[in-house]
């Protein structure tokens, strides 16, 4: 098996690892010629100079897998590839983009033979080590031409992906996993806030954190990253209680509104996360937090 991948960032290069310990090759190409200079003197990468270099060093049917930032950079990218693929080539998204914008990508690349696969991808800096969690949409015949790919990234072969519907249907279900993400990160910091708030009980908040990992029914991967954090620094005095929005809670919010179905908990988690940045709460410092510790994000520093 032998894929391209575009975008040799955090979570691309990582990717990159992940599939070469599985022996499958992997071309790639960055717009820091450096970062796949690098992937290429440690994994084994073959390093490219530009989009028709990547493409050209692939066969047929050749599979593209994008891992760049949702928006304008992905949609300009997928443009950029269009004259440049044959028939039945199959181009990847892995960002974070919004389901429409997939199910119009497909419709678009549909018109001149290309096939395309939304990926929803969980599992931010921790996945090389542990797998990444996929959630998979497009054509059953095309998912079944990457399934390698798949069952490489995921934590094991035949669990952590799922070919979960029609394109669209792949980011459409990290959009709701990540709107859950939300509100779960939301409702552990306001927690510890009221308990680091109660200073008559002079509280220890990485002795807690700790606790509650084994035993209690809120454990889980995400109070696991806020007890290793809070062991070095309980207090967090020097982060900003800043939590930016990125847009998938914003996007589950909306779906909530159109679709009618009440969504309380996400829809405060995000407005909360406005709030952030105007206020000095323990909570969100514990937030931000937690967002950089799964995912890599930066902490706004307080000056």
């Amino acid at each position: 098996m032998k894929l391209a991948i575009i975008g040799l960032g955090r979570m691309g290069g990582n990717m990159a690892r992940r599939l070469r310990a599985a022996d499958i090759e992997v071309v790639g190409y960055d717009n820091n010629p450096d970062s796949a200079r690098e992937l290429a003197d440690e994994i084994g990468l073959v390093a490219t100079e530009s989009l028709q270099h990547t493409v050209e060093l692939l066969e047929g049917p050749r599979v593209i897998w994008l891992m760049l930032p949702a928006g304008e950079i992905t949609e300009n990218t997928i443009e950029s590839l269009v004259p440049m693929l044959e028939k039945g080539d199959i181009i990847i998204d892995g960002a974070n983009s919004n389901y429409h914008d997939s199910q119009r990508r497909a419709q678009r690349l549909s018109q001149v033979g290309l096939r395309f696969v939304d990926a929803g991808v969980s599992g931010g800096v921790w996945g090389l080590k542990n797998g990444y969690c996929l959630m998979v949409g497009g054509t059953a015949d095309t998912v079944a031409v990457i399934e390698p790919v798949l069952k490489a990234l995921a934590p094991a072969p035949d669990k952590g992906w799922a070919h979960v519907g029609p394109v669209g249907s792949g980011h459409f279900t990290k959009m709701i996993h990540n709107g859950i993400e939300y509100g779960m990160m939301q409702a552990y910091g306001e927690g510890l806030a009221l308990l680091e708030n109660k200073k008559e009980f002079n509280l220890d908040m990485a002795q807690i954190s700790e606790l509650w990992r084994h035993g209690s029914v809120v454990q889980s991967w995400l109070l696991d990253l806020t007890a290793g954090f809070l062991q070095n620094d309980q207090t967090l005095e020097g982060i900003a209680p800043v939590v930016p929005d990125s847009g998938e809670g914003r996007w589950t919010v909306v779906e909530s509104i159109d679709q009618g179905v009440a969504a309380p908990v996400i829809s405060m988690a995000l407005a909360m996360r406005f709030a952030s940045q105007e206020d000095n709460s323990y909570g969100d410092r514990v937030v931000a937090m937690m967002r950089k510790a799964f995912g890599g994000h930066a902490v706004t520093k307080k000056d």
